[in-house]
């Protein structure tokens, strides 16, 4: 095990930080991030954690934290708002082991309106949809967007009421009329063209259209209730003033989606060479397989495979995995299913080529056989197709890399010896300090970071992880299109479970009729009809 090195000074770094707002990101030794922050300044921020007087005072986890930082980055931005947006994103992106929130799949408030509809309204999502509606966001701060979006539904008289096309049944139940809250599109109080008008101006408002005037309209009317004693309103007054500020304030939206493409060693080849001599292997891992399992949250546990060919991506042999059998989260359990679904299926895909009488008969284990196939079919491809040899998609890998300590290794391991895998080479790549751990052996190795080797493998590691968090972002992706019946008007949770086990997707149910959808049990015809006209309306 090599020592580390010296840990490196960063207080000249430090003094060309900026007295700015923006975010930070901490890495240990190898380069990982370990944490990221926000700050409303800058230096004054990453100071606290280079002041030997203060990090004495901090808690034992904030010391570890300091005591891990062997380099930092700084994002600057515009405002404080922009901040928090790009620390969730950073966040979620990379999970920082020293972070605890926004690491689960909550997304920060959108506001949705639908300008198609005859009556639209202001409504709250989290997750913007492709469904032909307006989205406004995201926004930073939560309870100062509920609080503009009522005031803008009292000051514009828009309808909160949830029917598609409100009625006079619906206006006998209602009082935001009474109480001078809403226009009463319903009945006609104002036509659709008014009504329209009405919500395009508020609109307007979300993207900042008149703010500076209406806020020293406020900001006036708050001046005039303290000079007459009227402590309640002007408090009243100077937060809604704030929260519209920190509403409409010019902000840029830090998207999710797929980091960066892998970026490939100047060479490759010689990374290859030199994890075979580091690893003790018999030949270099031309063909590497890394296998991750993705658990965020309840909703959906997933697994990734990613071969690596030469040392660099081979992305048409991606694999990816809906975990089955396992339920809740267990990581060991999940890397044993999805190890064993990989390679029984290609065992399975072996005999096929050789034909079922030999791979009954014959005395190879598993592993020498395919090895054999291989070797067979390299020597037939090569002499027919010199210039184009590839290596068959099912052929086994010189090297399974497992995303995990000890016990996602042991698992996998177990199920390779059940399939008579045994002697095939695996090892488990801790990512906390980058260990590197072999089947049967309590101590790991321990890989300089600048070491070639070790960025290979750091490579195929987060392709692996990167492939099994985009899978899980759009299964995620596809509940969220099945809950559009969560808006829907008159359709409960029970009631739209028996709609999806009915008719299996939200695509079938818009092309039932209404006496097909009437026959599920807890559906009237005039609710099946409401449910035809509110898909219809979202299309």
């Amino acid at each position: 095990m090599s020592a580390p090195r010296n840990k490196p000074d960063l207080m000249p770094k430090l003094r060309d930080v900026p007295h700015t707002p923006g975010v930070y990101v901490m890495r240990d030794r190898l380069g990982s991030v370990i944490y990221v922050g926000k700050a409303r300044d800058l230096r004054k921020r990453l100071s606290n954690y280079f002041t030997p007087a203060r990090s004495k005072l901090a808690d034992r986890k904030t010391r570890a934290l300091i005591a891990s930082i062997w380099d930092f980055d700084v994002h600057e931005v515009r405002n404080e708002s922009e901040s928090l947006l790009l620390e969730g994103k950073l966040i979620k992106d990379f999970r920082p082991k020293y972070n605890v929130s926004f690491k689960d799949d909550k997304r920060f408030l959108l506001v949705r309106v639908n300008l198609q509809d005859d009556f639209p309204r202001f409504t709250l999502t989290r997750m913007k949809r492709d469904d032909g509606a307006r989205y406004f966001g995201p926004f930073a701060h939560s309870s100062a967007l509920k609080t503009t979006i009522n005031w803008l539904n009292k000051k514009f008289g828009l309808r909160v009421c949830k029917p598609i096309r409100p009625g006079e049944n619906d206006y006998r139940h209602c009082s935001n009329d009474i109480i001078k809250n809403c226009c009463a599109p319903c009945i006609g109080r104002v036509t659709i063209e008014e009504y329209h008008q009405r919500m395009q101006e508020a609109c307007g408002f979300l993207e900042g259209k008149g703010m500076k005037d209406l806020l020293t309209v406020l900001e006036a009317e708050m001046q005039r209730a303290a000079s007459r004693l009227d402590f309640e309103k002007a408090a009243e007054l100077r937060d809604m003033v704030e929260d519209l500020r920190l509403t409409v304030i010019p902000t840029r939206s830090f998207e999710r989606g797929a980091r960066a493409k892998v970026m490939s060693t100047i060479d490759p080849m010689a990374d290859v060479k030199e994890l075979q001599e580091l690893l003790g292997l018999e030949k270099p891992p031309l063909v590497m397989e890394c296998f991750d399992i993705a658990n965020i949250g309840m909703a959906h546990c997933v697994a990734s495979m990613v071969r690596f060919k030469n040392g660099v991506p081979d992305n048409s042999n991606y694999r990816r995995y809906r975990i089955r059998i396992v339920s809740g989260q267990n990581d060991f359990a999940s890397m044993a299913e999805v190890i064993r679904r990989r390679f029984s299926r290609i065992l399975k895909e072996g005999r096929a080529a050789v034909g079922s009488d030999e791979a009954d008969f014959t005395q190879e284990s598993p592993l020498e056989a395919m090895r054999r196939i291989e070797k067979d079919e390299g020597a037939q491809s090569a002499d027919l197709h010199p210039s184009s040899f590839t290596l068959h998609p099912s052929r086994l890998p010189d090297l399974v890399i497992v995303d995990g300590g000890k016990g996602q290794l042991g698992m996998a391991v177990a199920e390779l010896q059940k399939l008579g895998l045994g002697g095939l080479p695996v090892v488990g790549l801790a990512k906390q300090h980058e260990e590197v751990f072999f089947p049967g052996e309590s101590e790991p190795l321990i890989i300089p970071h600048d070491r070639g080797a070790l960025k290979l493998l750091q490579r195929i590691r987060d392709e692996a992880h990167r492939w099994a968090n985009g899978y899980h972002q759009l299964l995620l992706g596809r509940r969220v299109a099945e809950s559009l019946l969560d808006d829907c008007p008159g359709v409960s949770r029970t009631r739209k479970a028996s709609l999806l086990k009915a008719f299996g997707s939200v695509t079938r149910l818009r092309k039932a009729s209404a006496g097909d959808i009437a026959r599920v049990p807890g559906i009237s015809h005039t609710l099946a009809e409401g449910i035809l006209e509110f898909l219809e309306s979202r299309k």
